[in-house]
């Protein structure tokens, strides 16, 4: 990992980022970017669950049941050691285990600027849509402080 712990904790949460708003086919295209693939065992199957969502009123009130929503989640242990989490809303538990598999890959120090890599189109793509949907808000922005007021 990097010198200081907390930039290595960050690059990590980058990639799981990347790896949760990919899509399956993008996962699939970053895995075959990376073949050969290490041998890997499953530790904890991909399995589809529920987790509960939380709301506050206000924002800062007290926490309220909201509802449940569908999770999948996978654990993967590299046969060097590294081992890669994933959950992911929704019920695709193939993308869940190939999330999983490329954290474990970014874990293994050699292999780290290879899923970097591989993981760039997918950071355009996300970074293209912000942008877009940025645009689309920009448009239906009201600035008060130029409305003509009123003297009387």
């Amino acid at each position: 990992m990097a010198a200081n712990p907390a930039a290595g904790v960050k690059a990590r949460q980058a990639v799981m980022r990347l790896c949760a708003h990919a899509t399956g086919p993008e996962l699939d295209h970053v895995l075959s970017a990376l073949a050969p693939l290490p041998v890997h065992v499953a530790l904890r199957p991909a399995a589809t669950g529920l987790v509960m969502l939380q709301g506050r009123v206000g924002g800062d009130g007290g926490a309220f049941n909201l509802g449940e929503a569908s999770t999948s989640r996978a654990t993967v242990r590299l046969e060097n050691g590294p081992i890669g989490f994933a959950y992911h809303l929704g019920r695709d538990r193939t993308k869940a285990s190939a999330a999983a598999l490329i954290d474990a890959l970014w874990q293994d120090e050699p292999r780290r600027d290879a899923v970097e890599r591989a993981l760039r189109p997918v950071a355009a793509r996300l970074s293209a849509d912000a942008e877009v949907s940025a645009r689309q808000t920009a448009a239906t922005r009201v600035n008060f402080f130029t409305m003509v007021r009123g003297e009387d």
